[in-house]
């Protein structure tokens, strides 16, 4: 692969570049080894895909059916009711219209995590209010301090990944239906579920059935990932019906393609091989992460999703890490550089099959340890001098955590678009932007592990429900030794509801919504986020609504 197709990731300032545009690239015609976007590799089986390609010439020349007979397919296989439930094309095209109907002013989003959790709304104005995720603390969120973060800031809508993208954090069902409840008062609660398949901790672990229950929840679920299709994008919400009515009534008739139909049409007949491939990839994720584990300076995070966190070694630098494996490897792993409250001294790797991991370990030898030894590390005047994140993006999220231009002119001035240089064996500073208030008695501190302790238990594998055949008892799993794990509190009551005067303090939001393109209390533009220094002046109040109004359709995801 030529060294010239690392400069498409300078193109790229939230995402990887696609499969496609590195084929296309590539010396050989052939794509990299693909550790970079999560899918499940075992499925759908040869056998499906072979008849797939044999029904090719009707599945792209006719109309598909209308989303509702889809979405009544799948409502059928997950025992839902279709009234509960909104198909799009893609979860990305359900987050942005969660985010056009039903978040008002702002949105509480636990950092690092899934990018458009935070990009879109700040695309539309709102107020973004990122909630730190400790390194220290293995990126583990704590839902009580969470909480009081949330209440603290006046945050209108609250957002949280389970498993998280790109740590695989993982909360269980019990806290999380206790922090549902506490946020009872908010506008809205989004539970990201899209990797929840691949989870192994608990045998029931969605809070779907919780969710229809409740006037303000939204799960957000995944089938691209689930079933290694990423290019079909389909995948759905469940909510209550009036939530997830008003989501249905603004998505196009025909927003699901045929290929969508198939696939949805073929899950009744291939539940078996659906739940055995999950499984491979809880058995597979256990031998990567023991591998990975052994080479020397390698932090491996515990991970409940198809992929795995790690910090490179010190002194490593990400962007040339990922070049080189591209180029001297062939092999494609995320940099997560660009990730708000990371640094490009982590990698997120998808679980493979071995005889990939195999290749990755290799590789990952030879750059960070081989006999160019230091050749992972840039030398000041050599370095690749880019990353797809940029410094200016952290000095705001770190000094003024969302809050804006406004925030940050009242600061000491300093050297103008630099971040504060992280500490050895630390990610990027991000401080909580206001004093959070103890957590509640029955939540102690959190215990900082040292550098190769495992913060969080480690996965207990158990099967986990397919809403379909059951498949015949397959072997247990191989267990990877692992660290004894920290021990982690138990879940503590959560503040209750505050009245709508305790939540004056700094943090008011005014009533009735923001127009679109206009900062909501000063919070960033995407074009101060993804600019080329990010710190153009916050455009004025009275900026015509029109301006800045984000296309809802094309708001594809590549990793």
């Amino acid at each position: 692969m030529s060294g010239n197709v690392t400069s498409l990731f300078r193109s790229t300032a939230a995402h990887s570049p696609s499969m496609a545009a590195l084929t296309r690239e590539s010396d050989g015609g052939a794509g990299p080894v693909d550790f970079c976007i999560p899918c499940n590799p075992y499925f759908p089986t040869p056998a499906m895909f072979d008849e797939m390609a044999g029904r090719l010439r009707d599945i792209i020349t006719y109309y598909p059916s209308g989303a509702d007979t889809i979405t009544a397919e799948l409502c059928g296989l997950l025992q839902l009711p279709p009234q509960c439930v909104a198909m799009g094309n893609g979860s990305t095209e359900l987050i942005t219209w969660i985010d056009h109907l039903l978040v008002r002013e702002s949105l509480a989003v636990p950092v690092p995590t899934f990018g458009r959790w935070t990009d879109q709304p700040m695309e539309t104005g709102k107020r973004v209010d990122m909630f730190p995720l400790q390194e220290a603390g293995g990126f583990a969120l704590d839902l009580a301090r969470y909480a009081e973060f949330v209440r603290a800031r006046g945050t209108r809508a609250v957002v949280i990944c389970n498993p998280n993208n790109p740590d695989g954090g993982y909360l269980h069902k019990q806290a999380l239906v206790q922090f549902m409840d506490a946020m009872a008062d908010r506008d809205l609660v989004v539970i990201d579920e899209s990797f929840l398949e691949f989870a192994d901790a608990e045998a029931e672990p969605s809070v779907v059935q919780e969710a229809m229950l409740r006037p303000n929840v939204v799960v957000l679920r995944s089938l691209g990932k689930n079933f290694g299709l990423h290019g079909i994008r389909f995948g759905y919400l469940v909510a209550n019906p009036v939530l997830a009515g008003r989501v249905r009534a603004m998505l196009p008739k025909w927003n699901l393609n045929s290929f969508a139909e198939h696939v949805v049409f073929m899950l009744r007949d291939h539940g078996p091989e659906y739940a055995r491939s999950l499984h491979q990839v809880r058995r597979d994720r256990l031998e990567m992460a023991s591998q990975l584990s052994a080479l020397p300076g390698l932090t491996v995070y515990p991970s409940q999703g198809n992929f795995l966190f790690v910090r490179l070694p010190v002194g490593a630098e990400g962007t040339v890490v990922r070049d080189r494996m591209l180029t001297e490897h062939r092999v494609l792993v995320r940099e997560c550089g660009n990730k708000i409250g990371s640094s490009s001294r982590f990698l997120r790797l998808v679980v493979r099959p071995q005889v990939d991991v195999r290749r990755l370990v290799s590789g990952l030898e030879q750059v960070l340890y081989g006999s160019r030894r230091g050749a992972a590390v840039p030398e000041p005047a050599t370095g690749t001098s880019y990353s797809s994140g940029t410094a200016a993006v952290d000095r705001l999220v770190s000094e003024t955590n969302g809050a804006g231009m406004r925030a940050l002119a009242a600061q000491p001035a300093g050297p103008p678009g630099l971040a504060a240089a992280p500490a050895a064996g630390t990610g990027m500073p991000l401080p909580a932007a206001v004093p959070v208030a103890p957590a509640a008695a029955t939540v102690g501190p959190m215990p900082v592990p040292a550098p190769q302790q495992v913060p969080r238990p480690a996965p207990v594998p158990q099967p986990a429900p397919y809403p379909g055949p059951v498949p015949a008892p397959h072997p247990a799993p191989v267990h990877q030794p692992a660290p004894a794990p920290v021990p982690q509190p138990a879940p503590g009551p959560y503040p209750a509801p505050a009245p709508a005067a305790a939540a004056a303090a700094p943090y008011s939001v005014p009533a009735g919504p923001t127009p679109l393109g206009v900062p909501a209390r000063g919070g960033l533009t995407a074009a101060q986020v993804r600019g080329t220094d990010g710190l153009e002046s916050v455009p004025a109040a009275g900026r015509p609504a029109s301006q800045g109004r984000p296309d809802p359709a094309g708001m594809g995801r590549t990793g």
